[in-house]
């Protein structure tokens, strides 16, 4: 969906059949990336944040990032090579930067938003609360696309992920979250997610809030969330998406620190490019039902 398709389908509001609205998941569109997304081939990911954009501005933000005059004139390059006509990098590396009017008005400006990786607590903490927060969720609410990739991508949910081990089992008291942007509700995003072994870590999430999705991103893979709360996979890869549900038990508020958890009926999917998955019904959109040609573009 493009931001003038997004923009003509706005005010309709799709209930589910509890009387809830979608908005409550989701209330505009994001791409959200898994990290070291491909930059010299296909460029697959980036192409399509360029699309959604629909030919108007893009912002890269750079506040991730310890070396944003790097980041930003690398990404600048990127779009601009794919066909984006009008990239600006803002670099935003204070809470006095981030009430700054020059950060507010460009978000206000902008059609799509790109969040470098880096740090996700130096987004949340230099932006949370600010003009250029609040810029950003306007810009979010009146159709453009916000794409975030690796620490730019945890930092997307109302609930992030700042730390916990990797390639080790699930255990208590190994898991760092905090307040994330609040873009994307009742799900927790993490990244370089099979190649840095995360499965372990995203469980223990799930199963301490068995209400959200855990959704686990692997590199050069992305999901492309609609408004309508589905998302579609983009990429080489795979998505890995925990529903803690169904879970019917877990030792998790028995266990002492370090202890490894058990848990029983949560429910696992592995989606590869070409799936989807709605976000409200929880359930899995197989390639003839996400709507994708067969290339793996989605149709119009």
């Amino acid at each position: 969906m493009t931001r003038s398709e997004w923009a003509e389908n706005r005010a309709e509001k799709i209930p589910d059949e509890r009387g809830d609205e979608m908005g409550e998941v989701v209330k505009g569109r994001l791409l959200i990336i898994g990290g070291a997304e491909d930059k010299t081939g296909e460029m697959e990911i980036l192409r399509e944040a360029v699309r959604q954009m629909d030919g108007g501005r893009m912002v890269v933000m750079t506040t991730a990032t310890e070396h944003p005059e790097e980041a930003g004139a690398s990404y600048r390059a990127l779009f601009t090579r794919l066909g984006a006509k009008d990239v600006e990098a803002v670099r935003v590396d204070t809470r006095r930067e981030a009430e700054g009017e020059r950060a507010a008005r460009a978000l206000r400006r902008a059609d799509a938003v790109f969040f470098t990786g880096g740090d996700q607590l130096r987004i949340t903490s230099i932006l949370g609360g600010t003009k250029a927060y609040q810029a950003l969720h306007e810009a979010y609410r009146r159709g453009a696309l916000i794409a975030g990739t690796s620490a730019g991508a945890s930092a997307l949910s109302s609930t992030m992920i700042v730390g916990g081990l990797d390639n080790d089992p699930a255990r208590k008291c190994t898991l760092k979250m905090a307040p994330g942007l609040g873009l994307l509700e009742q799900a927790l995003i993490d990244q370089h997610f099979a190649q840095r072994g995360r499965l372990g870590r995203l469980l223990c999430g799930v199963a301490e809030n068995p209400h959200v999705l855990g959704i686990g991103i692997d590199e050069d893979t992305a999901i492309r969330i609609e408004p309508d709360a589905r998302f579609y996979v983009l990429g080489t890869n795979a998505v890995t998406v925990i529903d803690g549900a169904t879970i019917r038990s877990s030792n998790v508020s028995e266990l002492a620190p370090n202890e490894i958890l058990a848990i029983q009926g949560a429910t696992l999917h592995v989606l590869p490019r070409g799936y989807g998955y709605d976000m409200k019904a929880r359930l899995v959109l197989p390639p003839e039902k996400a709507d994708f040609d067969e290339d793996g573009g989605r149709r119009a």
